[in-house]
């Protein structure tokens, strides 16, 4: 594995500390921006949206640049607007630092997974993907808690700081080490964002947002769940959630060593044991044994699912920056939808209502990839494969005459990328 790809990882932990800041530095970030607790829980809402809406305009914005340079610009904005937050004297300088971090949050993740895409041979992209994507896993299990030790410390806008300080770490590391990769384009497979007007890509990348969006429906609200339905004290429930995050950490692991060869079977597998591990939490949320089974269950095949999500995204895509962006913002849509699911269903059925909704998510995810099942049993070589490279030109879809499938060296040396057969 390149060192750059763990580089990428880097980056995303900075960007997802950031974002999870919040969390931990409510009640002072109230008091010192003279707000309610429920306004600045609204800053998080504004980060994914952000991230959602905004990351395909930054990653438009630098999508002709080399790759390095995009990075290097997205960390510039994104340092930019956390240097604001720590410097905010008002809730509405402090929305705005949350939205500039939230759109280059969005876009440096594209650009990111595309690089590291690019940087490996095709059948090592899945596992390349999910080393890019431990940055994220790890960043959600030690963003909280780090926010909540700097705040206690040193005050929230320490906190801010520090991220900023970690950024422009690896973004001159990130300078000084990442090769020198030219603008994805028709090399990538597709042409960068070409493979956006396949109506198929549109319905993968829909999936990804019910499989993230089951998880989170119920994650949101795991701390509710733990301390007033199964009755943790407040003091264990850190401890539990970051066994929750060792047990993302594990899975995107396991996930991105199999993506690359058993993508539609790693995404199925692991929406079926996340639903029967969300209806075991909601049928006993009350029992401590249980509920311990079934959150490390979540995490291990929750949203562990990203690099799988990705690879077959790519298949049809390419490894283009637009694809992985837009994809991402897909992603980061399955987390308001799934949260805010999961809020409405509290205030009509009680707190076990997230979990039951996080069913209903991965149940429509895994009937929105009964088509790929099928046409893979209906296709030998696809069975074969499982969707492996080479690409495939559709769910199941064989590749047909003059499809890429062999490999010839990238522009600059860079990792073998797709070409066409003659």
């Amino acid at each position: 594995m390149p060192p750059a790809v763990p580089l990428l990882a880097l980056g995303l932990f900075a960007m997802v500390t950031s974002e999870f800041l919040v969390g931990g530095l409510m009640p002072q970030m109230a008091e010192d921006l003279e707000t309610t607790v429920t306004r600045i829980g609204h800053l998080i809402t504004a980060f994914a949206v952000a991230m959602s809406l905004g990351g395909p305009v930054s990653a438009l914005a630098v999508v002709r640049l080399r790759a390095d340079r995009a990075l290097l610009v997205l960390f510039g904005v994104f340092f930019a607007g956390n240097t604001l937050a720590a410097l905010a004297d008002s809730y509405a300088t402090m929305m705005a630092a949350r939205i500039i971090t939230g759109a280059a949050s969005g876009g440096f993740f594209g650009v990111a997974v595309s690089t590291a895409s690019r940087l490996v041979p095709p059948h090592m992209r899945g596992r390349a993907i999910g080393v890019t994507l431990q940055g994220v896993m790890v960043g959600t299990l030690l963003g909280l808690p780090l926010s909540t030790f700097l705040g206690g410390q040193f005050g929230w806008r320490a906190a801010f700081a520090a991220v900023g300080v970690l950024t422009l770490l690896v973004a001159v590391v990130t300078a000084l080490y990442l090769p020198r990769l030219e603008p994805a384009g028709p090399g990538t497979g597709r042409g960068d964002g070409a493979g956006l007007r396949e109506p198929r890509l549109w319905a993968r990348m829909a999936t990804s947002t019910l499989i993230i969006g089951a998880t989170f429906s119920a994650f949101s609200y795991f701390t509710p769940i733990l301390t007033e339905v199964t009755g943790f004290s407040r003091e264990v429930v850190p401890l539990l959630l970051l066994g929750y995050g060792a047990a993302t950490v594990v899975g995107t692991t396991v996930v991105g060593r199999l993506a690359a060869s058993r993508a539609i079977s790693v995404i199925v597998v692991g929406l079926a044991l996340n639903t029967m591990f969300l209806t075991c939490f909601a049928l006993f949320a009350d029992l401590p044994l249980p509920v311990l089974v079934a959150m490390a269950g979540i995490g291990l095949v929750g949203i562990t699912l990203n690099p799988a999500m990705a690879t077959r995204v790519q298949r049809m895509g390419g490894t283009g920056t637009m694809v992985n962006t837009v994809h991402t913002s897909f992603i980061t849509l399955g987390v308001v939808v799934g949260s805010w699911a999961g809020g409405v269903g509290i205030e009509a059925f009680g707190l076990r209502a997230p979990l039951w909704i996080g069913v209903a998510l991965a149940l429509a995810a895994l009937l929105a990839m009964t088509p790929a099942v099928l046409a893979a049993r209906r296709s030998p070589a696809l069975r074969r494969s499982d969707g492996a490279v080479p690409p495939d030109r559709g769910d199941g879809a064989v590749p047909a005459p003059g499809a890429p499938t062999a490999r010839r060296a990238a522009p600059g040396g860079n990792a073998p990328e797709l070409t066409r057969e003659a």
